[in-house]
């Protein structure tokens, strides 16, 4: 079961890396600038890593939903569809994936955490 859990994760990670080139340019910002959005609560933070990453360390107040689950967990976004969200991973890769699902699926403000 863990290796079909695993190969599963495996290919949902290259299907979303092989989308990500057919993602539209999502714009970033900076730790400053999201810490400043964040602080001022005109901004939620997406934390798309997988468990461990997150609980080894994670941004307080991020909403976790792994880039496994995001398929699944979509709906919980949609009150954000048109508040600045910011979308955060280890690289960038992940996080820039779901952002352009995000803003393929009309929400307005979506930014990727540069850094």
């Amino acid at each position: 079961m863990y290796r079909t859990n695993h190969i599963q994760s495996a290919f949902v990670l290259l299907l979303m890396l092989f989308l990500s080139a057919c993602s539209p340019d999502v714009p970033t910002v900076t730790p400053s600038q999201a810490s400043d959005l964040l602080a001022r609560k005109q901004a939620v933070m997406i934390d798309v890593r997988e468990q461990a990453e997150w609980d080894e360390q994670h941004i307080d107040g991020a909403i976790f939903i792994p880039l496994s689950q995001v398929e699944n967990r979509m709906s919980e976004l949609t009150q954000y569809k048109n508040s600045p969200i910011i979308m955060q991973c280890r690289s960038g890769k992940r996080s820039n994936v779901v952002a352009g699902k995000l803003l393929n699926a009309g929400f307005t403000k979506v930014y990727n955490l540069d850094g």
